[in-house]
């Protein structure tokens, strides 16, 4: 870092030349990113429901349509009168966009045609099975919805490419706005926390800057793997985030050079030295975090990991270039921190009283965690469906009515029998196994789609939307059903490949806690030089995992505050409980970094347990505070938007960022560090720090306080 520091001094303007034009050359490949993302990837290829899927549709193609059009005669007019112009309309659909041809009600069979229109012959469906893999259909339903459209005639849209699409283009409005909402609020913070625009003006640049990074650097990996619509949205909140955050720890500790009476250039220098290395240890954390995403086969985790990984190292990486540049040229505009008296005396009570009762601060605050933790044993997990979307959404309510008037146009399960022996199954097998689905409750009906080789493909209509909980119910109890002898039953379908995702991300999820636990323990370990410490910060981020998931359990799973902050009651989205883990776990071990560093720092300095625990606690609690909550801002204008996901994202954030620092960081680290006393230190074969005289303690000390 000292090396760095110095290049960097040499040359700021070469640096910052060189890196924002990189920026901005990032920034404009990037610009088109949000129409070449993807709204699919929410399976697992491996699972039983994905080979069945695959199998059923290789031969008699897909069994669940892509899109869902419902028809709706105007008063006096039947489907009788609107019939010629829907299939009128219909029939431009151009058929290199299709599986095969539009079933409506009036161009089907008699036996299927009861099932697509309603009992008093003014709604009928038209049902569309899209050609291509899940990108492509998302491509051609611009055109299908097009088509689909009658004019003149109440036309509603549902189906997987309506729902993703109409998601897609709301998280991507959101993202325009939470970015628009939190960056002025953001600089107005850092002009109250820095008492300067010049100051406050450079971690917002590089914020913007981290913004334009890693939106290009998803667009580059938009050409080489799929990336979910949901890893912009990442990609930006942290990229604006976490480079504040840098940027707010970096300028803090120049300014306290500078009021430690050094010049620029020194001060610069020491900065990247301390901060700026604890700073490079953070993001190495949070990359460490994120990458255990790639244990799942789901592409759209893989691409959140993808996308928070290039925006926490391009957050990281401009800290320490364009920020140490810039102030090595406007650093003596900044001037030094001024004392704050109040805030001096405020963070020096608090940590005085948890020094005299360690213990208690302990009990006190460990119990508080764990009440909020109790609401996670009731967790129940799912994935993102129409629930998705607001109450009142159009879209979601025709999803409802869909379920309830035409359910065999919107739900069900596809089912093979497969003979054992390799024979198909003897007509008696089929009959037992379509008897044995129809019985299962939540089942509306059962139909053979056909016979080839070795298997019979069935299809059972179900009751409920797929997806949800009865829905859910049903699969599993198809599942758990005895096949005739002789045969086996595999199950497929949107429910299905729901299920078997989110027990696929339930299975790996210790291997991926795994890998954080081993990479954080490492790192810490190499940059504290001890053995206790690092357990401890992995001990306080499950801590504030579980409080966090607790609280979170409590609102949209139990459906407490539900209703007034806008969210719809049911399973937590795996996926986002993927994300949220580790998103916490990676800033609760950043916040521990910039806490312990300090501490470490004034131990080895030659400060006892409680001298260090003090120096590193005043020194650190504003900066921290101040960071909490320029993130709050930043990913609390999330909650703004009305996907349930997007608020899901945005409350677990705020929640987590308010129990880390305040309960966590504050109170409980500190009691611990004291509770511990030598213990914290230990590094076997490791060297004790020598002790300095008292005054340099004072000095530090009284550095601590006067800066904040």
């Amino acid at each position: 870092m000292t090396v760095w520091a110095r290049i960097v001094i040499a040359r700021p303007r070469s640096v910052l030349a060189v890196v924002v034009g990189l920026m901005l050359l990032l920034g404009l490949f990037g610009a088109d990113v949000t129409e070449k993302v993807s709204a699919s990837g929410f399976t697992d290829p491996h699972s039983e429901s994905a080979l069945v899927d695959r199998l059923v549709q290789h031969h008699f193609g897909a069994q669940n349509p892509d899109v869902i059009a419902l028809y709706t005669a105007p008063d006096g007019q039947t489907l009788d009168d609107i019939g010629p112009r829907v299939q009128q309309a219909v029939a431009r659909i151009d058929p290199a966009l299709l599986q095969r041809p539009i079933e409506t009600y009036w161009n089907s069979g008699p036996l299927r045609s009861q099932y697509l229109r309603s009992a008093d012959n003014r709604q009928a469906v038209a049902v569309v099975f899209t050609a291509g893999d899940d990108d492509q259909r998302l491509a051609a339903y611009p055109d299908i919805e097009a088509g689909l459209r009658v004019p003149g005639i109440s036309t509603k849209l549902s189906g997987y490419s309506a729902l993703s699409t109409e998601i897609t283009r709301q998280s991507q409005h959101d993202l325009v706005l939470a970015e628009s909402i939190s960056l002025p609020i953001t600089l107005l913070i850092l002009v109250l926390v820095f008492g300067g625009i010049v100051a406050a003006s450079l971690p917002v640049a590089v914020g913007a800057l981290s913004v334009l990074g890693a939106l290009g650097a998803l667009r580059v990996l938009t050409e080489f793997t799929q990336v979910s619509t949901f890893a912009a949205n990442i990609a930006s909140l942290l990229g604006l985030g976490m480079a504040i955050d840098y940027g707010l720890f970096l300028v803090t500790r120049f300014r306290e050079e500078i009021g430690a009476g050094r010049d620029v250039p020194t001060a610069v220098e020491r900065t990247c030295t301390t901060a700026g290395r604890t700073v490079a240890f953070s993001a190495l954390l949070l990359i460490c975090a994120f990458a255990g995403a790639f244990v799942y086969p789901q592409a759209v985790l893989r691409s959140l990991g993808f996308g928070a990984i290039a925006a926490v190292a391009l957050a990281a990486g401009l800290s320490l270039t364009v920020l140490p540049a810039m102030l090595a040229l406007f650093g003596a505009r900044i001037g030094r921190s001024r004392t704050r008296a109040g805030t001096e005396q405020f963070w020096g009570r608090v940590v005085d009283a948890v020094l005299r009762r360690p213990g208690t601060v302990t009990i006190a605050v460990g119990a508080v965690l764990l009440v909020l933790a109790t609401p996670l044993l009731g967790i129940r997990l799912g994935d993102i469906d129409h629930r998705a979307l607001p109450a009142g959404n159009a879209m979601r309510a025709t999803v409802d009515e869909l379920t309830a008037t035409f359910p065999a146009a919107s739900s069900g399960v596809t089912a093979v029998l497969r003979g054992d022996d390799g024979t198909p199954p003897q007509s008696a097998a089929v009959d037992a196994a379509t008897h044995d689905i129809g019985a299962v409750p939540g089942v509306r009906s059962v139909m053979q789609v056909g016979r080839t080789g070795d298997f019979v493909v069935l299809h059972a209509f179900l009751t409920a939307t797929d997806r949800s909980e009865a829905a859910t119910a049903a699969v599993r109890e198809i599942r758990a059903l005895d096949p005739p002898e002789g045969t086996t039953i595999r199950v497929g379908g949107d429910t299905a490949a729901t299920l078997d995702s989110v027990d696929s991300i339930v299975h790996r999820m210790p291997l991926m806690i795994l890998a954080m636990v081993l990479a954080t323990v490492l790192l810490l370990l190499a940059a504290f030089r001890s053995i206790i410490l690092p357990i401890k910060a992995v001990a306080m981020a499950f801590l504030s995992l579980a409080a966090t998931f607790g609280v979170l359990t409590w609102i949209f799973y139990d459906g407490h505050f539900a209703g007034p902050l806008g969210v719809s009651q049911g399973p937590i989205a795996a996926g986002m409980l993927v994300l949220i883990i580790a998103v916490v776990f990676g800033l609760s071990t950043d916040y521990e970094v910039f806490l312990l560093s300090r501490m470490v720092e004034a131990h080895h300095a030659g400060a006892d347990t409680a001298a260090a625990v003090r120096i590193g606690t005043v020194k650190t609690a504003r900066v921290i505070t101040a960071a909490a909550v320029l993130l709050i801002f930043v990913t609390g204008a999330f909650t703004l938007s009305p996907l349930t996901p997007m608020r899901f994202l945005g409350l677990g954030m705020i929640i987590a960022l308010i129990i880390d620092a305040t309960l966590v960081r504050m109170l409980l680290v500190p009691a611990l560090v004291q509770l511990m006393g030598p213990a914290n230190w230990w590094l076997p074969g490791g060297r004790r720090p020598k002790r300095q005289p008292a005054t340099v303690l004072e000095k530090s000390e009284h550095a601590a306080t006067a800066t904040l």
